[in-house]
């Protein structure tokens, strides 16, 4: 059994060592704010490619010490692991995640937070009941063991819903977007699900993805991605009525995973334009502009996954295959390191 163990420190760098337990591999991880040059590992590949068939990852999250990714799958919804040479493993396999979405380890409360979500990629576990309307939070220790599962689409059943991505703030509380619904959830540590914000400016066409990838910036807001109309939000986490529109002159429609690399600049991932790019601000995330720009290969790049404090991966999830499925499904699938 493959786990993870936590180190009384700080929060966002997640590190595993390497280890035996029962004849099994154990890993001992810790997120930390500033990622320490005796803990930095040594320079990663430009192109991680694995071999997994009919995975189709959407998240993904990195382990810094133990020198591996976590995946997720909208197909089989487990939750797998990555070496830095390519070689693949599961983690969790658990029978509630019809779809496995984002992402996060928050290794200061000991979980593993997944999005789970049902878009009918699941041939075993999709059913007319979940299909379009679940909406989920499940968390998981060290060991893989859920510890935890929150029914978020039962806050608004006559609507659609597909938990995507989720941030966590410093006093543990979760913050999940839905695409098919105009809402960003919150979760408290104890569990309980509420709606933190509902605007229909934040809401799709029916048929589209809006809300998607989401940060917790350090000064009390959270950034907040809109797939469709490629827009991007700032949302105070102590007046979320009061979100504002960030203004930027970059086409940034399929914008999808986020990820803060340091106040004033954020990465941002366009699945449908293949690129990632790199935003920065000089005004608290009023405006944005764009400082530099990297081309991905046209496989559909979702999220985004820090290696190191240099080093940051995007994930080629492939996953507009699935809208028109191919015969045979994909088996490799690519995480590519960033280069602006």
């Amino acid at each position: 059994m493959t786990s993870f163990r936590l180190k009384p420190r700080g929060a966002r760098q997640f590190t595993m060592m390497m280890g035996l337990l029962v004849g099994s591999v154990s890993l001992s991880a810790c997120f930390n704010n500033d990622v320490e040059p005796t803990l930095a590992p040594p320079p990663g590949a430009d192109l991680v490619t694995f071999t997994k068939e009919n995975l189709y990852p959407e998240g993904i999250d990195y382990d810094t010490n133990g020198r591996r990714f976590l995946v997720s799958s909208l197909t089989t919804g487990i939750i797998s692991q990555v070496a830095d040479d390519g070689s693949y493993a599961p983690f969790v396999t658990d029978a509630s995640l019809v779809s496995s979405v984002g992402l996060h380890i928050d290794a200061e409360r000991n979980r593993l937070l997944v999005a789970v979500s049902d878009p009918g990629y699941n041939k075993d576990k999709t059913t007319a009941a979940t299909k379009g309307k679940l909406a989920a939070l499940a968390s998981y220790d060290g060991f893989g063991k859920r510890v935890g599962y929150v029914d978020l689409g039962s806050l608004r059943p006559a609507l659609s819903h597909f938990a995507n991505d989720m941030a966590v703030d410093q006093a543990g509380n979760v913050y999940v977007t839905d695409s098919f619904a105009p809402i960003i959830y919150k979760v408290d540590v104890a569990g309980v699900a509420s709606v933190f914000l509902e605007d229909a400016r934040l809401g799709a066409p029916a048929g589209q993805f809006g809300l998607n990838g989401i940060e917790v910036h350090p000064d009390g807001y959270l950034l907040v991605a809109k797939t469709d109309d490629g827009s991007l939000f700032k949302v105070p986490l102590s007046n979320p009525t009061a979100f504002t529109k960030v203004g930027s002159s970059q086409d940034l429609k399929g914008i999808d995973g986020l990820t803060l690399i340091e106040a004033g600049r954020l990465y941002a991932s366009c699945n449908s334009q293949s690129k990632v790019y790199n935003l920065t601000t000089a005004n608290g995330w009023g405006d944005v502009t764009v400082a530099g720009t990297f081309a991905t290969l046209p496989e559909y790049p979702t999220t985004l996954a820090r290696r190191s404090a240099t080093e940051t991966y995007v994930l080629y999830s492939r996953i507009n295959e699935l809208q028109t499925p191919a015969t045979p499904a994909a088996t490799k699938f690519n995480i590519a390191k960033l280069k602006f």
